[in-house]
């Protein structure tokens, strides 16, 4: 253990005590938001996404540990177990690593050594590897041919046949090449050298079909600087059978190396052993080397890929909720009809319809009579209107439509990714049981605007869709990261008990579908929960529960002004002393006079000071402070507000070097994609986001982000528009 918690606090470059603690509270089975908001004293107040990353090492290290005991014993058990391997065991770093050091040791299958070991032919190949005879070696061989002394029978089975020398001789040399193939200690050099100088090199699988990897159809990068997304490209270009790929490897060093290890000066046997060191290379190591060396470069990229999703995920997650508007939601469509849905402050649905301002039926007319009337009948204050299908002509309709509208309404691009997905869903027919299918996206499209996080914890993360081939990633870890994020963003803005769904409640900290249920159950049997102890009575929600989840669970016109904040219960006593010291009480967090008096002195608190006297650690105390400071209050109100449209722009409005201001919509490797407010979102490259050296572009933007771009490029014929944030 001692060895994991050191390796742990290399790589995330923090204290091994800090490793230890944490370790000792996951393994008691604290969830990660928990640590990560009441237990900063005991970690030294590592962040959520340090925590997970620590958890995911530790979860790899372990089963590595595991996987070299497991090697350890069943070499063991055959007798070949010396210092040397145990030595390569203990300072394997990774699973691939180890796997070479077990590969002789490996139950075989039926290979072309294990044929010749069966005739008896391992004597003659260590002849040949020790290099000492003097004697012919086809002399030598002649003592293993046995056709004259196997039966009639045994003669049939050509596994156990040695004709001549030549046999005899080409089967030892067989096993010397699966020796050379099996041995650790070359695989490693061999793929050191081919991720220092080797080559991707992809090629047209059909040269005369056009496809979205035409760029690969003669193309070759070194292994080294390979981009990620490059890689997630070119996997999924050889998938779709457009691209064949291969490595190119320094193959006469590498040929050069192994003679150089294993031919000991000229002698009869130097060139049957530089023969089979080249067919053992060819045959037996590039193939395994090349699998391994792709496998680790995809393995590397998705995790990269995963990053960037879960980063872009939370981003949209956190993103502003705009409270206390009528919304109408407008899912775009052609054919089939625009699918309206009016929602009020709470969320509740007043009205819906479907319009067809769009091809073929063109209704523009009736389309605006029909929703300027529920304009006016529902007080609608904004639109939502979906970016999918038909989105800019919706866009256009709608931005004409509402300067003849008889109040103040703006609107905004929404992002539908997953829409649908929830549409069909057994939640959305829970929800909306008497309402249509394709009405249920425009709610959730109208939703997504009054609260992000409510409406996006519904969907299945995978199809909130802010990533980079999502679709080509491992899905388990995929699914294991956005749920990670999923978790880390409900728990930081904190979750009103009393109205929150169960799929919200469910990725509250310790609380789990069976229990969020429980917890819908309790408040409709029995009414609104009073205080946070409520939550004991609830079936299924016992102490542990209730120490990983309360804190993170509010209630707003409660027993207990303390709980409409994040101080968990243990800190109760802690902060109503500090309060009483200051001379205020805990009602006065809902009265406005007294909180910005409080306020004031809760800013003159020293915090060490205090902290001793109320025997409680530093960093806790700071937290209590600045909740009892902004009771109540959303996080998520810092985050960019989205952009407010009355009016649409055409690609045919825009000019080089135009300033305008759009959302980050997406976050990749290789730059940023802005919506601002034409057909296709514009790209900003990585090299157009900043004066100084970027690593990467989420070192600049989140998506949400409202930024200043400049049009630096149009390309009209593709629809593309390229942008620059160096305004």
């Amino acid at each position: 253990m001692e060895k994991i918690i050191k390796i742990i606090a290399e790589e995330l470059n923090i204290k091994q005590s800090q490793v230890e603690n944490t370790i000792k509270l996951i393994d008691e089975g604290n969830t990660i938001p928990f640590i990560a908001r009441y237990r900063k004293e005991v970690t030294g107040g590592l962040s959520d996404e340090t925590l997970r990353d620590l958890g995911e090492r530790l979860n790899y290290l372990r089963n590595l540990e595991q996987r070299k005991e497991e090697i350890i014993k069943s070499i063991d058990e055959q007798g070949k177990l010396t210092d040397e391997i145990l030595q390569a065991v203990a300072i394997a770093k990774t699973l691939a690593e180890v796997e070479d050091i077990y590969r002789p040791y490996k139950q075989k299958k039926k290979t072309r050594a294990t044929v010749a070991k069966a005739k008896g032919l391992e004597p003659l190949a260590n002849v040949i590897m020790e290099q000492k005879e003097t004697q012919p070696i086809k002399e030598i061989a002649k003592q293993y041919i046995n056709i004259d002394s196997l039966s009639e029978e045994e003669k049939k089975n050509k596994d156990k046949v040695v004709e001549t020398s030549e046999d005899a001789i080409q089967g030892a040399l067989d096993i010397i090449a699966e020796i050379i193939s099996d041995d650790a200690k070359y695989r490693k050099e061999i793929k050191r050298l081919c991720y220092r100088e080797g080559l991707v090199e992809t090629k047209a699988a059909k040269p005369e079909e056009k496809s979205n990897y035409e760029m690969y159809y003669e193309y070759q990068e070194a292994i080294k600087y390979i981009p990620s997304h490059r890689i997630l490209a070119i996997n999924r270009g050889e998938k779709e059978e457009f691209l064949k790929v291969k490595l190119q490897k320094p193959e006469e060093k590498i040929l050069a190396y192994i003679e150089k290890d294993i031919i000991k000066g000229e002698t009869q046997f130097t060139e049957m052993l530089k023969t089979t060191i080249e067919d053992s290379f060819k045959r037996l190591i590039e193939p395994s080397i090349e699998r391994e060396i792709r496998s680790d470069l995809t393995e590397k990229a998705e995790e990269k890929a995963i990053k960037v999703f879960g980063q872009n995920s939370k981003q949209l997650l956190l993103g502003a909720p705009i409270k206390g508007k009528t919304v109408m939601g407008f899912d775009p469509a052609y054919r089939t009809g625009c699918k309206i849905a009016v929602i009020d402050e709470t969320g509740k649905v007043l009205d819906y319809t479907t319009v067809y301002p769009t091809e073929p039926q063109n209704d523009v007319e009736g389309a605006k009579k029909e929703l300027l009337k529920l304009i006016e009948k529902d007080k609608i204050d904004m639109i939502a209107i979906g970016n999918g299908t038909a989105s800019r002509e919706s866009e256009m309709f709608v931005a004409d439509m509402i300067k003849e509208a008889s109040r103040p309404v703006h609107y905004v691009i929404v992002s539908e990714a997953g829409a649908s997905v929830y549409s069909a869903s057994k939640l959305a027919t829970e929800e909306y049981p008497d309402i249509n299918v394709s009405i249920r996206g425009a709610i959730s499209i109208a939703r997504r605007l009054q609260d992000p996080l409510a409406e996006l914890v519904k969907i299945d993360p995978k199809a909130i869709g802010v990533g980079q081939y999502q679709h080509d990633v491992n899905q388990k870890r995929l699914a294991e990261s956005l749920t990670g994020v999923v978790e880390d963003s409900v728990n930081k803005v904190g979750v009103d008990v009393n109205t929150a769904t169960p799929s919200l409640l469910s990725y509250v900290s310790g609380i789990n579908n069976t229990i969020a249920k429980n917890i819908v159950k309790y408040r409709d049997e029995n009414g609104k929960l009073k205080n946070r102890k409520q939550l004991l009575k609830v079936p299924k929600l016992g102490k542990v529960a209730f120490e990983q989840c309360a804190g993170f669970l509010r209630i707003l016109d409660g027993d207990n002004p303390l709980e409409i904040t994040a101080v968990h219960p243990e800190s109760y006593e802690v902060a109503e002393t500090l309060l009483s010291n200051l001379g205020f009480d805990k009602k006065d967090l809902k009265e406005k006079e007294k909180l910005e008096e409080l306020r004031n002195k809760l800013k003159s608190v020293n915090v060490a000071n205090m902290a001793k006297e109320l025997n409680v650690g530093e960093m806790t105390l700071t937290d209590i402070i600045e909740e009892l400071s902004k009771p109540g209050r959303d996080p998520r109100e810092d985050m960019p507000k989205p952009i407010l449209r009355s009016d649409v722009l055409k690609l045919e409005d825009l000019k080089e070097g135009m300033i305008l201001t759009g959302t980050v919509r997406n976050v990749i490797d290789f730059g940023a994609f802005v919506d601002i407010g034409v057909k296709h979102d514009g790209l900003v490259h990585i090299s157009e986001m900043s004066d100084k050296f970027i690593k990467n572009p989420s070192e600049v933007v989140s998506v949400g982000d409202v930024v200043k771009v400049k049009v630096i490029k149009i390309d009209k014929e593709r629809q593309k528009v390229g942008l620059s944030m160096k305004v």
